[in-house]
């Protein structure tokens, strides 16, 4: 089993910036793909960004392309989530997940495609 610990949440106004870490335990980091989801009461985990094992492909959902950065660092079992131009909107509890990969390239986007689920860390943005 990997276990996931997510950390870096917190209260930032409308426009600011947040940097979630997600760390994991193990020796295989390097062969999972990793993603971040969020979830608000009452509605559906949302994928958010997803990253290959390698770190060479990612991928966003469109409300978050362009304000968001996803990036791993395998020597450190760990995956970050760069937030930037945060909306009142994008307040949610925010999850690491990690599944073992197919490829070093492949990448997944559905919360059913991943084994791996960290505690979930909250993001509360201000208007």
């Amino acid at each position: 089993q990997v276990q996931l610990v997510e950390s870096g949440g917190g209260l930032v106004q409308a426009g600011g910036s947040l940097r979630l870490s997600c760390a994991a335990s193990g020796r295989t980091f390097s062969s999972y793909a990793m993603g971040w989801f969020r979830q608000t009461p009452g509605k559906e985990r949302e994928f958010v960004a997803t990253i290959s094992r390698s770190g060479g492909n990612t991928y966003y959902a469109d409300s978050v392309r362009g304000r968001f950065t996803i990036s791993r660092d395998n020597a450190k079992n760990t995956v970050y989530l760069q937030m930037d131009s945060l909306k009142p909107e994008d307040t949610a509890v925010y999850f690491c997940a990690a599944t073992p990969a197919y490829s070093s390239s492949t990448y997944y986007l559905g919360a059913n495609s991943y084994n791996y689920w960290g505690q979930g860390t909250q993001v509360t943005v201000s208007s």
